[in-house]
Order: C-alpha cells, then structure tokens, then sequence
C-alpha cells in the first residue's frame, strides 16, 4: 500500500492561476469569446494540469489497454464465453481491433497490458504487457473478487505502467474484459449509492432476461460481500476487477506527474471512482472522453462532476472513445498555440 500512498501524496491540485492566463489568452484570440464552446474549456483544462501557459505539447499520446478475467462470467451474465478476453488481447496486439485503427488515426501509441487474463495466452514477441496478477477474479457471488494484497498489487502495477512509460504528453485508458460490466456496475452503485438497477446494462447485447439474472447477480454479490463506499480498496477487493485496479493505478500516477489522463466508457470510469476515492485531487486531471450507452457511466460521470464531450452511442470499450478525444485533444491545443490574437493579426475587437 506504500507505492499506492506515496503516489497519492504526489498529486497536487493544478494552479488556478494558469488557467485563468489560458482563458485570458483564448479571450485574446481573434474570434468572439467563448465561441469555440468546450474547445476552449479543453485547452485551458490542458494547460492547466501541465502548468505552461506557452504553447503546451500534447504530441506524444499513449492509451494503455488493460485486459483482465472475471470469475462471475460463471453466472452467465455476458453473452460472450471468458475466452475472448484471451483471444481479444491477441488482437490488440496484431492491431487488428478498433482502438488500434482509431489510435493510429489519432497519432497514439497502444499499450496492451494483461492484468489477470486466464491462461497463458501469448510470447515473449507479442508485445504484451504482462502484470498480470492472477488468472481472472474469483467469482464475487460467491465471495472476494481478489484478495485485499491483490487488490493492492493491481493498483500499485498500474501505477508501474506510467512510472516504466515515461514521455508521454496525454494519456488515455482503456480496458478488456469479458464480465466487467458486471464488476463496474457494482463498483459505481457501492461509491455513488445508486440503485443497481439503475447503473446496470446489457454490455456486450444481453437479452432482457439475462439483464434482470445480471442485476441480481450484482445485488447477491454486494449483499454477500457487504463492500465499505468508504473504503474505495474494500470495494476494489470486494467486487472489482484486476484491469479496473490497474486503470485506477494509472490514473493517480498520471495525476502525480502532471499528465492530463483521458477515460473511456463503463469501465474505465469505474476505475477513475476508485482512484478519486482514493485522492480526490485526482479529478483535475480527468478528461472524460465520450457517453456511454451502458446506464451506470452517465451516473458515474456526474458523481465525479464530469461532462462528456461526445455522445455516439458507443459501448465497446478498449480505449476507443480515448483516442477519438485525442483529436479533439490535438484541436484544442493547436487553436490555443497557432491561432493568431487580435492585436497580432491587427483586427479590431469591437
């Protein structure tokens, strides 16, 4: 827990001072104020957490793709069997799957990572990541999904992956796992107090039917494990995922070096709620990429006071609403750094 506390320790709030230049400098430039809408809100935020007001580089982008398994996939409460997850990371790796081409398109590097993929999937010449902590989560209706040392090592490798990837300007996270919808709809009804049903959908296209057995499953899972909202590791280790812990991970470590971190879908917003619970300066530094159709991302979100800049209806996951906002990412800081202001192109502003 050492690494986990130390890190936290790290992260400073941004200074409000810097993005008040931001905005002054944005106000300056040769459009109406505020007339790029939430461009404008992107920008000040970037060079806010980065702290240079003069032309901050957002060139250098990685999304860290984080696989694990889940244990309560015994239930039935995916439409796809646990080997996917497997077959899956394989993809990613021969970047065949649509994080590889949307990252590609957006100038990104991808870092697949397995963090507690069943079996052994994969060589030495994959290029995977391997921290995985164990082969999938035990069965959480049944009891812990990990144990609280597991819970803590997921967490702590998370971290490890930023520490052991340095340079990059922007980060983005995203996740792999058949399952995790179930173990993030948990999570987000435990720290925000929302009803289960209510944060709780069909994944990856279940039936109705086996979306009411998903809910049940959900709510026998925290009634049996009787997870601590106070405690954001006793959820962790209670109903969570090792890939979830490992983007929480990520997501303090990012904070504590200053790097804005951009959040994907269901998943990855689980994640976020764990590292915020954990040390709510953690916050500043969140770009929330896109709205999710799975129910529990929009309740999330707005516990953790963050608007969306994109609704496509999007469920999949990976990394993709992530590396979509690195254009949009790429369009903010070119307008703040290239665009002329009135007084430089000589045009009167009123």
């Amino acid at each position: 827990m050492d690494k986990i506390l130390n890190t936290s320790r790290k992260i400073k709030a941004p200074d409000q001072k810097i993005r008040n230049i931001a905005k002054a400098h944005l106000d300056e430039l040769t459009k109406p104020q505020g007339s790029l809408g939430r461009l404008e809100e992107l920008a000040e935020q970037i060079v806010c957490i980065k702290g240079n007001e003069n032309k901050p580089a957002v060139t250098r982008k990685v999304i860290f793709t984080l696989a694990g398994d889940h244990g309560v996939v015994e239930e039935g409460v995916s439409a796809f069997p646990q080997e996917v997850t497997g077959q899956m990371l394989l993809n990613f790796s021969h970047g065949g799957a649509a994080v590889n081409v949307l990252a590609k398109h957006a100038g990104a590097e991808i870092k697949v990572v397995d963090m507690g993929v069943k079996g052994e999937i994969y060589g030495d010449d994959s290029g995977i990541i391997n921290k995985k902590v164990k082969m999938g989560t035990n069965n959480m209706a049944k009891g812990p999904a990990m144990s609280k040392e597991e819970a803590i090592m997921a967490v702590e490798r998370g971290i490890e992956l930023v520490e052991e990837n340095c340079g990059y300007d922007v980060i983005g996270v995203g996740d792999m796992g058949i399952g995790n919808t179930t173990a993030s709809s948990a999570i987000i009804a435990v720290l925000t107090g929302e009803e289960i049903k209510s944060v709780t959908g069909k994944g990856t296209g279940i039936s109705e039917t086996i979306l009411a057995h998903k809910i049940n499953v959900i709510q026998k899972s925290i009634k049996i494990n009787d997870p601590d909202p106070l405690d954001p590791m006793d959820v962790l280790h209670k109903v969570g995922g090792f890939e979830i812990a490992g983007i929480a991970g990520i997501l303090l470590c990012a904070a504590s070096k200053k790097i804005p971190a951009v959040i994907d879908g269901l998943i990855s917003t689980a994640g976020a709620l764990i590292a915020v619970s954990l040390e709510p300066k953690v916050r500043h530094f969140l770009i929330p990429s896109h709205l999710s159709v799975e129910h529990g991302h929009s309740k999330a979100l707005e516990y953790l006071g963050l608007k969306p800049y994109m609704d496509l209806n999007m469920r999949l996951g990976e990394g993709t609403g992530a590396a979509l906002m690195f254009n949009l990412i790429d369009s903010a800081i070119k307008i703040y750094n290239e665009m002329a202001t009135f007084g430089g192109a000589q045009v009167s502003k009123s």
